[in-house]
Parts: C-alpha cells; sequence; structure tokens
C-alpha cells in the first residue's frame, strides 16, 4: 500500500507578515501543539517568500518549493498580487502515512512543481470571495491597525472562508487542476 501525500496546514499570511488564518489537519490535529508548531514552520519560510518574490524574472504567482523541513514536510507557496501569501505545508506521508510513527507505509509520491496549484488557485478565489465581502476590511487586519486601536489585527473569522480553506485542505490530492 503507497500513501498519498496530503496537506497539514495551511496558511494565509498578511502582507504585511501578519497570520490572517491558519488550519492544521489530521492527523497533526492530534498534537496538543500542532497549531504553534505550524506557526513557527510558517514564520521560518517568510524569509524564502521575500527572496523568491524579488526574483525580477517570476512571471507567476506560485512560488513553488519553499522549503523542505524534513522527509516527511516540506513548504509550499504563492503570493498574491495584494502582496498575501498563501502557504501550505505538505506532509509527504498522508494523513494514513504513519505507522506506529515510524515512517510512511511502501513507497509514496513525490510532489512536483504543479502539483500544488490547484489548491492555490482553489485559496486565492476563497480570498478574493473574502475581500469582495463588504462587511470585510482588509486594513482592519493589519498589525499597525491593531496598534493603534483601529482594526482587529487578528485572524480572520468569516465563517464562509474558513470552511473553505478547510474543504480545500480535506480534498487535495496532488495533481488535482481544480480542487
Amino acid at each position: 500500500m503507497t500513501t498519498t501525500p496530503s496537506i497539514a496546514c495551511i496558511g494565509i499570511i498578511g502582507k504585511h507578515d501578519n497570520p490572517l488564518h491558519i488550519s492544521v489537519f489530521p492527523p497533526h490535529t492530534s498534537t496538543p501543539r500542532a497549531h504553534l508548531e505550524f506557526s513557527f514552520l510558517l514564520n521560518a519560510s517568510l524569509d524564502i517568500f521575500d527572496l523568491r518574490s524579488r526574483d525580477r524574472n517570476r512571471v507567476d504567482q506560485d512560488l513553488g518549493l519553499l522549503q523542505i523541513v524534513d522527509e516527511r514536510l516540506s513548504i509550499w507557496g504563492w503570493e498574491t498580487g495584494t502582496g498575501a501569501r498563501f502557504a501550505i505545508v505538505v506532509d509527504a506521508w498522508g494523513g494514513d502515512g504513519v505507522e506506529g510513527g515510524r515512517g510512511p507505509k511502501g513507497g509514496g509520491r513525490g510532489l512536483v512543481d504543479g502539483d500544488v496549484r490547484g489548491a492555490f488557485r482553489a485559496l486565492q478565489t476563497a480570498y478574493i470571495r473574502l475581500l469582495q465581502n463588504p462587511f470585510y476590511t482588509p486594513d482592519e487586519h493589519t498589525p499597525m491597525a491593531a496598534a493603534d486601536g483601529k482594526g482587529k489585527g487578528g485572524e480572520v473569522t468569516s465563517p464562509r472562508f474558513i470552511a473553505e480553506v478547510r474543504r480545500i485542505g480535506e480534498k487535495w490530492r496532488p495533481g488535482m487542476g481544480v480542487v
């Protein structure tokens, strides 16, 4: 039996490097500190986002593989035209790939550039719908607005957006063109 990679975490990061939303998916949700650990991983990937976004020859929003964390986890990136960043942490062992915590079952399939693109496009569509919501003001979710007492400064709380991110994370499989 081979394993199929799955999404372990999706992070939406604002243009000021502030986390707007982080979703963690099974089996990583069973770990009490999973949200904190993935927050650290996403934060560590911001420098790589900055380096990749400076590339003048880049014509696509897909930044590809940002970082390989270990033999199991890798971080993939996408940057929107407004500076928002999407990071997807992929678990190469998949949701059912752990056998007593010792490693993958079977051979497993590696990821190549483009395998995560469908998930990023779906995330961008969900983010655009969030921005089109007249009750959502993106400027309220910046660190500067929170410091001035004029904004929320925290994560996105839209139930529709959160549900769509969860759906994308649960349904995605490598190579899916449309999620």
